[in-house]
């Protein structure tokens, strides 16, 4: 016989020429030297060296035992001291029950999309739990629509989502809801009579409503673009050249008004809508500079006109004035007479004494 010593935090199983005989627990023990003993560390988890049904045929072991049964469709999460030690995968495991092994165990069907469990963002996002969860971002400016093996589910508000990884397709549209712009540029129009213009534009829209954007179109953008583009077409060719330039406050009006439903149909709301420049094509180009060139010459003409007719009234009117008035036609020559004067630096005369008398009359004062 042989003497085998079981320590605290020890558990040992006999086994008799290979078959399984009992448990022993903290103690000494005489064996045959035919039986063998297994001694496991209860603080650590019970790994069977043979089947596990067979071992739980014995009452006192099975009660000393957790087992803990994992399907195909499932995993377990196993905690100790509230920290996550591993996930358990379909199989059957068994743990040592004692004061010392402070085990939890949450049980979780993968198969689902959901996850319903009591399980933390944190420990999702754990190394170990990750490669059986699908998450996905909508961001405080996106709304987003699930679709779930390729049939809508729900709208999804800002927020961080997390679902189980399995056979389940998921897809997630997102939609952003900011203000957005689009650009409507290089647009070829004829006018009624036939001028060609070029015209570029914008406009500003955000998504209203997403089901409308993402479930009844496709690609409400580029939508969005056309019933503008054929909007300008319409405003554009309904009116003559001229008549376009005397009515161009008029176009952004009649624009948001033209896509106004098919706006609505798309699920988007328009906020503004814009034309940065029209460009016309040389030949035009020159024509208009001409008759611009030529309204301001006749411009100038007028201008002239009636500054010269506003003139000679002057003169016809201080010409009568002088008539009536002899004193007035003095002043009025003495005027002249300093200005005359101011210019003129040196005088040399010759002659008699009547050119002096001359001067005499034309600068000095008669009394």
């Amino acid at each position: 016989m042989k003497q085998v010593k079981i320590n605290a935090y020890q558990i040992a199983l006999v086994f008799k020429n290979g078959e399984y005989k009992k448990m022993l627990t903290e103690g000494n023990y005489w064996l045959w030297f035919n039986e063998t003993v297994m001694i496991h560390d209860v603080t650590k988890p019970f790994y069977a060296a043979t089947e596990l049904n067979i071992l739980l045929q014995d009452t006192a072991l099975a009660n000393a035992l957790q087992v803990i049964e994992v399907s195909d469709n499932e995993i377990v999460l196993q905690y100790q001291d509230g920290l996550l030690k591993q996930v358990l995968t379909a199989g059957r495991y068994a743990f040592w029950k004692n004061v010392v092994n402070n085990y939890e165990f949450i049980k979780a069907d993968i198969s689902k999309i959901d996850i319903t469990e009591n399980i933390s963002r944190a420990v999702l996002q754990n190394k170990l739990v990750a490669p059986y969860v699908r998450s996905y971002t909508v961001e405080n400016y996106e709304q987003a629509i699930l679709f779930i093996d390729g049939k809508y589910a729900q709208i999804l508000p800002a927020g961080i989502y997390y679902w189980w990884k399995n056979s389940i397709t998921i897809v997630v549209g997102k939609a952003d809801t900011r203000m957005q712009q689009i650009e409507i540029n290089g647009q070829e129009i004829l006018t009624k009579d036939k001028a060609a213009l070029r015209i570029n534009g914008y406009a500003q829209y955000k998504v209203a409503d997403i089901e409308k954007a993402l479930l009844q179109n496709k690609d409400y953008e580029r939508q969005l673009y056309v019933a503008f583009q054929l909007a300008l077409r319409e405003y554009i060719g309904g009116l003559g050249f001229d008549e376009l330039l005397e009515k161009k406050d008029t176009i952004v009006p009649f624009i948001l008004e033209a896509i106004k439903n098919t706006a609505e149909d798309l699920g988007v709301a328009v906020n503004g809508f814009g034309i940065r420049d029209i460009i016309l094509p040389g030949d035009v180009k020159d024509i208009m500079n001409k008759v611009l060139v030529a309204e301001k010459n006749a411009q100038a003409n007028s201008i002239m006109r009636r500054e010269e007719t506003a003139s000679t009234r002057s003169l016809l009117n201080t010409a009568k004035l002088m008539e009536d008035n002899t004193m007035l036609w003095k002043l009025k020559e003495m005027e002249y007479v300093e200005k005359i004067a101011d210019k003129i630096g040196e005088i040399s005369v010759s002659g008699n004494g009547s050119l002096i008398e001359q001067l005499k009359q034309i600068f000095v004062v008669q009394k």
